[in-house]
């Protein structure tokens, strides 16, 4: 099981990023992105933290852990220059935190992100074909996820970027031990989504090669 996208104390998650990751571990996980929250109230603090925990843990435990940020709710005109400064800080894995119909993201925010330079565009909501297709272009992988809330849009998800020809991941958007989940529920989150088992076996191995590629 790959999952890169996780919360800890960092932000607004309930364990520190070495027992999330232990427990990830336990759960059979094979790599885990720290992916906590940040805009520029915080990413000063996160992104050099996310770094050196991700390196101790990848020093002793098997699981790998890739040190990530998911910029979240920030104006538009500032997620590019958040991005820049994360990478400049050593942060590999960065997540944007897409116009989900569980919360009141910024319109324009799905756009501003594919075009600033992330890895993963989290649960996107309803986003656009114009949009699926910017990110199918860039090679910016769209996000299923399993989070309460976030979930209610993954059929859409699917279908727009089916028809773009983007890339899908899962990911749980973890912020507590029971938001862990196996890859047998994994495979049912995304059948529901609409996905067939060629397609399902395809989302895993956009994550393996995410994980390459970040490496």
């Amino acid at each position: 099981m790959i999952d890169l996208h996780t919360h800890t104390l960092l932000s607004d998650g309930e364990l520190l990023p070495s027992e999330l990751a232990r427990r990830a571990q336990e759960k059979g996980y094979k790599v885990i992105g720290i992916t906590d929250h940040a805009d520029s109230s915080n990413i000063d603090f996160v992104a050099p933290r996310v770094v050196t925990v991700c390196s101790d843990i990848n020093k002793h435990w098997k699981i790998k852990a890739v040190p990530g940020i998911e910029i979240t709710h920030m104006p538009l005109e500032l997620i590019k220059g958040a991005v820049k400064f994360a990478r400049s800080k050593g942060v590999k894995l960065i997540l944007a935190h897409g116009e989900t119909i569980a919360e009141p993201v910024i319109e324009g925010t799905n756009k501003q992100a594919l075009l600033s330079g992330i890895d993963i565009l989290s649960h996107p909501g309803l986003i656009s074909p114009e949009d699926a297709k910017l990110a199918a272009n860039k090679n910016i992988y769209l996000e299923i996820t399993a989070r309460k809330g976030h979930s209610l849009t993954n059929g859409h998800v699917v279908k727009i970027a089916r028809a773009a020809g983007a890339k899908l991941v899962l990911n749980t958007d973890s912020h507590s031990p029971e938001n862990l989940i196996t890859k047998d529920l994994a495979e049912k989150i995304l059948s529901g989504a609409g996905l067939d088992k060629k397609e399902i076996a395809q989302v895993f191995k956009n994550s393996e090669d995410l994980v390459k590629k970040l490496s």
